[in-house]
Parts: C-alpha cells; sequence; structure tokens
C-alpha cells in the first residue's frame, strides 16, 4: 500500500429503482442485495481497503446517511465520513472530496468509485486502478475504467476512444450519452465504445486543476474554505455554502470538457446493480431460471422471475413469467421485468397515493 493512494466512495443516491428494498431512510447501498452477507458499501470499502490504506478512504453521502455508514463500516474514522447538507451530484462533492485530500496530502492519487457496484475479480479491479494511479501521478491527466460492451444497453452511458491506439490506457474521444437501441448497436459494431461505469482516478492536483478551468465559480466557492478543511470549523463552513454549488454532474461539469482524459478497458467483470433486472443477471437461478434472495420458492409454470422477501417468506407461484416479486413489511410488489425502468415512476405515485413513508 502507498500512503498517497486514495478513495471516494460516493454514497449518497436513493437507488429507488430497487423500491420497495431501497428507500429515501435506507437506499440500496446498504442492503445486501445478493444475499452475500455484506452490503454493497461494506463490499466496496473492503474491496478498496485492500489495496488502499483504510485510513485514508473517505464516503461521500447524504448527511442523513451518516449514521448508517457508521454502522456498517464501523472501523471508518468518522471525520471521513463526508457529508453534503444539499443534494448537488457528483461534481461538488468531489471537487469537496479532492480538497480536504489535497490538504492532507498534495501529492494524493485518488480514485472515485460508486458504493453500490458489483466487482468479482478483485485482484484484476486493483491492478487496473493501480495502473490508472501509476500513470496519474505522472501525467497532468484524469483517468477512467471502461466496461467492454456485452450487449447494447441503452440504460449506460458510453465511451468512445480512438481506436487507433495500441496502449492499454486510450484516449478517450468523447463521451456519448444515453443512446437509444439502434444506436447502441452501431456503438458496439464500431468496437471502439465502452460502457462508462462512473470510476474515475486522477492526482488530487490534476482534478483541481481542471475545476479551475471548467468551474471557476464553484472552485472559487470551495476554495474559500481552505483554511478550515479537516478542521472542526470545516462543518460550520460547509453547511452555510455547499448550498450555494450548482447541481451538476462531473461528466458533465469536467469530463466532458476535459482536453487529456484515458480510459482503460476493464480487465474485471462488472455489474451496476442498477435495476431488479440486472440483479436479476448477477444471482444463481434455479432450474426453472428464478432468482431468489431470502425466500423458499415452489414454483409451477413460473420462469425467470426475480423474487426477494424478508425473513426467508415462503412464495408459491403458478403461470406468472418474467417478473419482480419483492414483499417487505407493508410493501409487496409484483412487477414486470420489462417495465423495471417505470419502477422510479410508479414510486412517485405510491409516494402521491400513500405518503413518503413508503418510499
Amino acid at each position: 500500500m502507498q500512503d498517497n493512494y486514495y478513495a471516494v466512495i460516493m454514497a449518497g443516491g436513493v437507488g429507488s429503482r430497487f423500491w420497495p428494498i431501497s428507500t429515501q431512510e435506507n437506499p440500496k447501498q446498504f442492503h445486501d442485495m445478493l444475499g452475500a452477507g455484506q452490503s454493497l458499501i461494506q463490499k466496496t470499502f473492503q474491496r478498496l481497503k485492500q489495496f488502499i490504506p483504510a485510513e485514508n478512504v473517505l464516503v461521500l453521502t447524504n448527511a442523513r446517511y451518516k449514521d448508517l455508514v457508521k454502522e456498517q463500516i464501523p472501523e471508518m474514522e468518522v471525520e471521513n465520513i463526508v457529508t453534503e447538507p444539499a443534494m448537488r451530484n457528483t461534481a461538488p462533492c468531489i471537487l469537496y472530496a479532492a480538497k480536504k485530500i489535497q490538504k492532507k496530502n498534495k501529492d494524493a492519487v485518488m480514485i472515485v468509485a460508486p458504493s453500490d457496484h458489483w466487482i468479482e475479480d478483485e485482484a484484476a479491479f486493483a491492478a487496473d486502478v493501480k495502473h490508472c494511479f501509476e500513470r496519474a501521478s505522472k501525467e497532468a491527466a484524469l483517468f477512467t475504467l471502461g466496461i467492454k460492451p456485452s450487449f447494447p444497453n441503452t440504460g449506460f452511458g458510453y465511451i468512445e476512444y480512438d481506436k487507433s491506439s495500441k496502449e492499454a490506457l486510450k484516449s478517450v474521444a468523447q463521451f456519448r450519452e444515453k443512446p437509444d437501441y439502434e444506436t447502441a448497436k452501431e456503438f458496439l459494431a464500431q468496437g471502439n465504445f465502452l460502457w462508462n461505469a462512473g470510476i474515475f482516478m486522477w492526482s488530487v492536483q490534476s482534478i483541481l486543476d481542471a475545476f479551475a478551468a471548467s468551474q471557476p465559480d464553484m472552485f472559487a466557492l470551495f476554495c474559500e474554505g481552505d483554511t478550515v478543511y479537516n478542521t472542526e470549523a470545516e462543518a460550520k463552513f460547509i453547511e452555510e455554502n455547499y448550498p450555494k454549488a450548482e447541481d451538476v454532474s462531473i461528466d458533465y461539469a469536467i469530463l466532458e470538457k476535459a482536453k487529456t482524459i484515458y480510459v482503460l478497458p476493464a480487465s474485471f467483470d462488472w455489474n451496476d446493480l442498477g435495476t431488479w433486472g440486472s440483479l436479476y443477471e448477477k444471482l444463481d437461478k434455479s432450474e426453472s431460471n428464478n432468482a431468489v434472495v431470502n425466500a423458499r420458492l415452489l414454483a409451477k409454470d413460473a420462469t425467470h422471475n426475480m423474487i426477494r422477501t424478508e425473513d426467508n417468506k415462503i412464495v408459491v407461484l403458478d403461470g406468472i413469467n418474467d417478473y419482480i416479486v419483492v414483499d417487505k413489511k407493508d410493501v409487496l410488489l409484483i412487477y414486470p421485468k420489462s417495465k423495471e425502468q417505470d419502477i422510479k415512476q410508479v414510486l412517485n405515485e405510491v409516494r402521491g397515493a400513500f405518503g413518503d413513508e413508503y418510499a
């Protein structure tokens, strides 16, 4: 392990497409979605801790989840749980974290990683990240990991890279928004497009320089706190100033404008666990191709279903195919897998009809 290696775990999202398990009070990153014995954020912390000193791992999250982080990662220092007093997307919180890290170690290189991804080959993941770290420590550039697409997915953004490059790290031509199906098929046919996994690496100086160039107002706002970061006065400064930051993603604010950015095609299996369908794909299946978590299933003429209950409940299905069946206390969801992207809208309708307590 190297003292200048740092990690920032992004853990502020709600994961509304995993409703009713994922809620505003207890989002998906704090759940054991795969029945593996650890929540997603616990797995992410353990994965990073294998090659980054534990004291150099920060968690960025909404203030309401601070106690959940402390409960699930008890070895984490409280000052490493960095809370947002207002929801402002990924750019402001990454800038905030970079400022804190810079004050600890001006020579730091850092990874920004989501808290809710599933990565099987953790050794390959570590090797890929360290490859980028090594280059980032020598070159003023930004780096990202791209996932080799296995099908024309319309739910991810894509990274187009220079196909003429023979190097492992490819120069990024442009970031592309989530495409329609026909466009996604064209991307795969061209052979130089990767899924954008939202995993980024850079030196702390490089990302701060990028903010200074592309987001001067936001950069100036956070520079006002240079004397208070990592002190008792930090909380008051952030409470007063963080809500003033623009609500903008790191992709739009920085990456799409960056002059020098590279992508490394990942050498590990990856799943973003963004929907019940993506969880279904990750889980082991029964003979009838049903995926079951925390339940006991009796299936008759029922295939390709995603079933999850609490307390190992018995579930009997007959004549139901390609459905999501999730049972949680006051909520039972029975919903077609083909419409899983609509669960976020359904959640809004439930909130309007029955109140926020079920959301």
